[in-house]
């Protein structure tokens, strides 16, 4: 027995040895930790357990059966985060650079499967040159078996992709395929085609930084969520994200304890300017309203005209979205009406509740949001609203104007609970253009147009640019003082918790993609 015990353990000691020495060596040398040590730095100390060590490619094409590592590229297995288990896979660059093809494609589709079967969140480490050329098309049915199961798990278990290195080719669609995606700044890209494709095709020169870098792909495509400087930044934030999270569809996410005090903010009084057209920071209202630190920004650098992300009220998850007046005034257009959807379905998939700040004068205008279609886009935003059966609440901050009213989770699509602050201008449209259509004769008439067009814009003022009409309908909840929000709201979403809706018995939607 003692000769068998030494074997596997031979065994085991070469399969944790990866592609050897040198090639871990230059995996560091890039600033890049290895898969192993990944896997450590993520989950709980001494609670991996690992699943396919010892397996081996069985490839005998272009001499392969030649070259054989334990593992196959990939480490897979479940462990614990916080006390939480997941399952996870950490792609392996020391071993023939990562490279997918038919074993290292089932390594990962068995912890996709015990993922599925057992609720619980699966996380990948992306790191990979690629699908394994030569293994042919068994590659390309390994990436088609990931993908199939990835749009199996969506809304069921929460996925999250980490991209530690190059994700070239049909690799890139299943992070795309997740719920969130991290990118490592420096050391890792994501592109369908390399820039040497690029080149020969369009005859354009790009660097592979620049065509699918952690900048490029949360500032420019809004595909990566979140970019983080380095491996253990990306780890750790990932477990950050994990704590707002349930385990899966039918959990509700942890909640952290909670001593109530004063919840009066009384910043919140002032926050908004005077002078309706003069910008202010909705981050600022964000984090008067929920539990101190506990905002977790997704896509910050992405559609800058609105604001997602996750936070705490009296310890418990929510999800926030907001409009944002600090950049383009907060206006809705294609790629926020995109960021805000997706985030809002993550979050009613989840059971994760929504608070909606809402200053926003309207959609953005112009041929290019039309021609690219902003009417499609937008409708996914409204359609998210609609479709969500979470408890939700709205607080218009100051403008609430024209279709954007009604789509950023007005009462009328769904909303539970909605508040306006004093500074609230619920309207078809601001005061300035509705006198200019409403009084136009009037005004062209007038001894001295001008001043008949500010007696007229302040006579619509009074009566349409405040909260007060919108009340008298029961379109508005409660018009409430500003710095008693954050108590309205944990009273709001406390009532609400046991919320239950059911959408009308279907296959599924057709969401206008």
């Amino acid at each position: 027995m003692n000769s068998k015990l030494d074997l596997l353990q031979s065994k085991i000691n070469k399969a944790k040895e990866g592609g050897g020495e040198k090639r871990i060596e230059s995996q560091h040398s890039k600033g890049k930790l290895t898969a192993r040590e990944r896997i450590s730095l993520f989950l709980d100390e001494d609670s991996f357990e690992e699943i396919g060590m010892l397996t081996e490619h069985r490839s005998t094409n272009f001499g392969l059966e030649k070259t054989k590592f334990l593992g196959d590229g990939v480490i897979t297995g479940s462990g614990f985060v916080d006390g939480r288990p997941v399952y996870v896979f950490a792609q392996d660059f020391t071993v023939f650079g990562g490279s997918l093809a038919e074993i290292h494609a089932k390594k990962i589709c068995r912890v996709m499967d015990l993922a599925m079967q057992n609720g619980m969140p699966f996380v990948g480490l992306n790191d990979s040159g690629g699908a394994r050329i030569q293994e042919g098309v068994v590659s390309l049915g390994g990436y088609a078996d990931i993908f199939y199961r990835n749009t199996m798990a969506s809304g069921v278990i929460p996925q999250i992709s980490a991209i530690m290195g190059p994700c070239a080719g049909g690799a890139v669609y299943s992070p795309a395929l997740t719920d969130f995606i991290y990118m490592v700044q420096d050391t890792s890209f994501m592109f369908v085609t390399g820039p040497n494709v690029v080149k020969t095709v369009t005859h354009e020169e790009v660097t592979s930084e620049e065509l699918g870098g952690a900048s490029t792909h949360s500032e420019k495509s809004g595909v990566a969520h979140f970019s983080v400087e380095n491996d253990v930044k990306c780890i750790k934030d990932i477990k950050k994200l994990l704590s707002y999270l349930p385990q899966n569809c039918e959990e509700q996410a942890p909640s952290l304890p909670y001593t109530a005090g004063d919840e009066s903010r009384p910043k919140l009084n002032d926050i908004v300017p005077a002078n309706p057209n003069q910008p202010y920071d909705m981050r600022e209202v964000i984090h008067e309203l929920v539990d101190d630190k506990s905002f977790y920004e997704v896509q910050e650098n992405f559609a800058q005209n609105i604001v997602v992300g996750f936070a705490r009220m009296a310890g418990k998850s929510i999800g926030v979205i907001a409009n944002q007046p600090a950049y383009l005034a907060g206006v809705l257009d294609i790629q926020s009406s995109n960021k805000a959807a997706r985030f809002i379905r993550f979050c009613d998939s989840f059971n994760i509740p929504l608070l909606v700040c809402e200053d926003v004068p309207g959609f953005l205008p112009g041929t290019d949001q039309e021609w690219n279609g902003i009417i499609s886009n937008g409708a996914k935003l409204l359609y998210a609203f609609c479709e969500a059966t979470v408890p939700s609440v709205t607080v218009i901050t100051r403008k609430a104007y024209g279709g954007a009213y009604d789509v950023m989770n007005s009462k009328h699509i769904g909303a539970d609970m909605n508040y306006a602050w004093p500074s609230a201008e619920i309207a078809v449209m601001g005061a300035k253009g509705a006198a200019e259509i409403i009084f136009r004769n009037e005004i062209k008439s007038a001894e001295n147009p001008e001043e008949k067009w500010k007696e007229k814009e302040a006579e619509y003022a009074e009566l349409f640019a405040n909260p007060y009409n919108a009340a008298r309908h029961g379109f508005i909840d409660e018009v409430i003082v500003p710095a008693d929000t954050r108590k309205k709201l944990i009273r709001s979403f406390e009532m609400l918790k046991n919320k239950v809706q059911h959408l009308p018995k279907k296959k599924h939607g057709n969401i206008p993609l």
